[in-house]
């Protein structure tokens, strides 16, 4: 009898322990899922403020014109005819344009040498019109940007780029007041532009020595002449409309084919953030549906489990009900113990999300030198929360039901 009491003793505790193992691993299972869930769009967030740091002061209803080879003959002039942009052309389309907040102009030339002192930089020069500012928004880190004085007046000054302004001041401090050389002419510094954005139009902001469009084409010999128009939409109006009425208007003026896509060059901003904004929109999605899929296969395994426990405690479980439980307290048993274990496992996921986020979000700010927020928003983990609530819940109805079937008589039985 002693013997008895020792092997039932034994064979109880290696039940417990087999218990809490695959408690153990069930709520692992949850804890991954709702970790991967939450790390996944954590991590999409702050990818995409990345992204957004980098195309941040740019106008994303913008668009772009630039001349080029005809493709096809028309009235009398043949194909391949070059055609040539001017100032005239932006007052035009200034005039015959009204759904376009900003027409402006630029102009470029690569490979040029800023020189002070003894430092050189191989730089990129553009002319500008002042309000060239609403197209790409400079970030200034001393002085002002181009004016409308300094484009009448036919001013020698200029705006620096970061990596211009670093290389011929290496010591640093304001540089507004000095003189740079480019090339043969000399240009007198009135502001630092420290804008660093990804997005490049004729030559990167931060290698660039920006000087009003009027002094560009006296210096270099360009008359009139306008590398790129730059046009900005009115809100609640497609910069696609406004090229489209842009291309008929140069065409005219310009006697080329409207129909000849080659003539013209054409990039639309406005497209290029609108396939971003669908690509995140999309990466979203999908991180629900992995982090969603995720879950429930660990709800299915919290059910597995439970129906395991369900099996071996079938005598505990007849006891209770020949004392008196009722199918209702088993049933609250059952789902509670499921929606308690799958609720502490996503929890510790939770939080060990946001401690992994954090340390992401530090590293990467660290190194750009500016915040980056890699955190799930309140309301995304509360959400991640009650649907790992409810994924419990129905984890726990097919054992609860399965221990409300036990009759008192068949635990007697099989024990």
């Amino acid at each position: 009898m002693i013997r008895f009491d020792i092997d039932r003793i034994h064979e109880i505790r290696q039940t417990i322990l087999r218990n809490r193992s695959r408690s153990l691993l069930t709520g692992f299972g949850v804890f991954w899922g709702i970790f991967m869930l939450l790390f996944l769009m954590g991590g999409g967030q702050g990818v995409k403020a990345l992204l957004q740091q980098e195309l941040q002061g740019f106008a994303t209803n913008s668009g772009f014109i630039v001349p080029s080879q005809t493709s096809r003959p028309f009235k009398g002039f043949k194909r391949g005819r070059t055609w040539k942009m001017t100032r005239r052309d932006i007052e035009i389309l200034r005039n015959r344009l009204p759904e376009a907040a900003i027409v402006t102009g630029q102009l470029s030339r690569w490979g040029m040498n800023a020189v002070r002192g003894g430092q050189t930089y191989s730089a990129t020069a553009k002319g500008v019109y002042p309000d060239y500012v609403h197209v790409e928004m400079p970030k200034l880190k001393y002085g002002r940007y181009i004016n409308a004085v300094d484009l009448e007046q036919e001013r020698k000054v200029c705006v620096l780029g970061k990596r211009v302004y670093e290389s011929l001041f290496p010591e640093g401090g304001d540089p507004c007041g000095q003189l740079v050389q480019l090339q043969d002419s000399y240009f007198r510094v009135v502001g630092v532009d420290y804008g660093t954005g990804a997005i490049s139009i004729n030559g990167s902001s931060d290698r660039a020595v920006v000087m009003p469009v009027t002094v560009m084409q006296k210096l270099y010999n360009r008359g009139d002449e306008i590398d790129m128009i730059c046009m900005t939409a009115r809100s609640g109006v497609k910069i696609k409309t406004i090229m489209n009425k842009a291309r008929g208007v140069l065409s005219r003026e310009h006697a080329f084919d409207p129909e000849d896509k080659v003539a013209m060059f054409e990039l639309n901003a406005e497209e290029m953030f609108g396939i971003v904004d669908n690509l995140f929109r999309g990466l979203n999605i999908l991180i629900w549906l992995i982090g969603f899929g995720t879950l429930l296969a660990a709800a299915i395994g919290v059910s597995n489990i439970m129906m395991v426990s369900v099996k071996e405690r079938t005598t505990e479980i007849g006891i209770r009900r020949a004392i008196g439980a009722t199918p209702k307290m088993i049933l609250s048993q059952i789902m509670s113990e499921s929606v308690i274990l799958t609720v502490a496992a996503g929890m510790f996921g939770i939080m060990f999300s946001v401690m992994v986020l954090s340390a992401t979000e530090t590293v990467v700010s660290a190194q750009s030198g500016t915040a980056i927020g890699f955190q799930v928003s309140f309301g995304a983990a509360v959400l991640a929360l009650g649907i790992l609530m409810v994924l419990g819940l129905l984890a726990g109805l097919a054992p609860a039901y399965r221990a409300m079937a036990i009759r008192p008589v068949d635990a007697m039985r099989d024990e």
